[in-house]
């Protein structure tokens, strides 16, 4: 699970003002002058639009249904009606999120589904009821519409004085000629009026009309955004569900490492130690029937065993090393840590700044993640020195692996990075990757204390 240094990164552009935007091309206009004509600006906008019609239908159909089906709750009538209300907002609820999709590029994922314990039209009715999620649509359908007024109301008029003022110098014509009047009039009683009919005030008009009209996708930007959060944290999965979903994840992901390891256990010991004892049995058995016909080469053949003998140890010691050692279970992280830097190919400074010991979960894995960084800056960081640093922040763990090597480590995924992250998610760990090119390299680990 090595993870190559100084390969697989590439350059990251930035975005800034007047310069490279999101998709990496430069832009010559700032973006305040650039915003009235992006597509986003209009995609947003058209959601604006879009968004009166549909608060209009979703609001009409619950208001109308709720009143309905609480009328009838006095017959039976009544819940299904209430049931087909809450699935009616679950269909609605779905047309919104494919259009935040679509307009605004705000996934959000389905929602969970009704959970019946039976089958049947009653056991649909009161998972219809008892569901969260549903009532959290009809929600969404009461509270959108009174929203979509004011945005609706805010950004067409925002729109249209913005860019009627900002083209005031081409049509103001129009009002002499068929308004029988100066200008547009800026105000006027029984007794005088205001128009806006000199060359200044024609300017100062598309000025101000200027500003509105870059002000606007802005204006448009934050009404959308508030759409963005009720969508999300009214029509997506709950807290919770989303919490199961990680957590079935995480399982997943700790019982296929879990498998893992068990088939590079079985391999390494069929492949390693397994075959030199099996050789080492032959051996013996050839040597014990040249005993007596040939002492020296029995001698020969039993010292070579010997040497087999030494080397199925090692490798059984470097298995069970790897496994879980015996001396990060007897003295802790510090004593194990400093025995696999040790083993490093670079000098590495130690320290573990913890006053106990976490969970032996977790001070496992802290142990095999700082033995897998090292043995990537053993094998790819070409560094002359490395530190490893352990200390403890209220309920977390803290880990952070230092070296001055090449630099380029790449956490994407498909690397040994990535599946180190994978093992430290499983736990709701964290793993922070910062290697520049060219070094140096800082990888930080976090993990949950457990203690």
């Amino acid at each position: 699970m090595a993870t190559e240094y100084g390969h697989g990164y590439g350059h990251r552009g930035g975005s800034g003002f007047g310069g490279a935007g999101a998709d990496g091309r430069s832009h010559r206009l700032p973006a305040p002058l650039r915003a009235p004509f992006e597509a986003r600006t209009w995609r947003e906008f058209g959601y604006v639009l879009l968004g009166l019609p549909l608060g209009i239908l979703m609001f009409t159909f619950a208001v109308t249904m709720v009143s309905l089906g609480a009328g009838l709750l006095v017959t039976f009538l009544g819940v299904p009606v209430l049931a087909a209300t809450l699935a009616g907002c679950r269909g609605l609820g779905s047309l919104e999120r494919a259009r935040a999709r679509g307009l605004l590029g705000a996934e959000v994922a389905e929602p969970e589904p009704l959970r019946m314990k039976k089958h049947g039209a009653m056991a649909w009715m009161g998972a219809a009821l008892k569901s969260g999620t549903s009532w959290r649509h009809l929600l969404y359908a009461v509270v959108q519409f009174p929203w979509s007024v004011f945005s609706f109301v805010v950004a067409v008029n925002f729109w249209a004085y913005g860019w009627a003022m900002l083209t005031y110098p081409l049509w103001f014509w129009v009002f002499p000629m068929y308004g029988g009047q100066d200008g547009l009039q800026l105000y006027g009683d029984d007794t005088h009026s205001i128009y806006l009919d000199n060359p200044f005030e024609i300017t100062v008009t598309a000025l101000v009309g200027l500003l509105f009209t870059m002000a606007t996708p802005w204006i448009v930007r934050a009404l959308t955004s508030v759409d963005r959060l009720m969508v999300g944290g009214l029509l997506g999965p709950s807290r919770l569900a989303t919490r199961v979903v990680e957590l079935e994840s995480d399982r997943g992901v700790v019982v296929d490492t879990a498998a893992a390891d068990l088939r590079r256990i079985e391999r390494d010991l069929h492949d390693g130690a397994q075959a030199r004892l099996v050789a080492l049995a032959m051996d013996l058995g050839l040597a014990k029937e040249k005993l007596a016909e040939d002492p020296g080469a029995a001698a020969r053949m039993v010292d070579e065993a010997h040497g087999e003998v030494k080397t199925a140890l090692q490798e059984l010691r470097d298995l069970a090393r790897g496994i879980h050692p015996a001396v990060l279970t007897d003295r802790g992280l510090d004593a194990a840590l400093s025995a696999v830097a040790s083993r490093c190919t670079v000098p590495v400074q130690v320290e573990v700044d913890l006053a106990a010991r976490p969970a032996p979960a977790i001070e496992g894995i802290a142990y095999f993640t700082v033995s897998e960084l090292l043995q990537n800056i053993s094998k790819h960081s070409r560094a002359t020195r490395a530190t490893v640093d352990v200390w403890r922040v209220d309920s977390r763990l803290m880990i952070q692996v230092s070296d001055n090597g090449v630099g380029g480590a790449d956490a994407t995924e498909g690397s040994g990075l990535a599946g180190l992250a994978e093992r430290l998610d499983a736990v709701d760990g964290i793993l922070v990757v910062d290697s520049p090119p060219a070094g140096p390299t800082r990888i930080t680990a976090e993990l949950p204390w457990r203690g």
